[in-house]
């Protein structure tokens, strides 16, 4: 039964790693960027990979 808790806890400190990136990026500037080759529309894609990989 320990194990379902971490993996519940686990999952739930991803999101926030993830909601947080998410915000992040969002907040960054739009020439920074475009200096990164970021896009709008790229960045929950660019924060899902950081956050639970490939």
């Amino acid at each position: 039964m320990t194990s379902l808790f971490e993996t519940l806890r686990d999952r739930a400190q991803k999101r926030v790693r993830y909601n947080e990136t998410v915000a992040e990026l969002s907040a960054t500037s739009l020439d920074t960027r475009l200096d990164l080759d970021i896009y709008k529309g790229d960045i929950p894609q660019i924060a899902r990979k950081a956050v639970y990989g490939a």
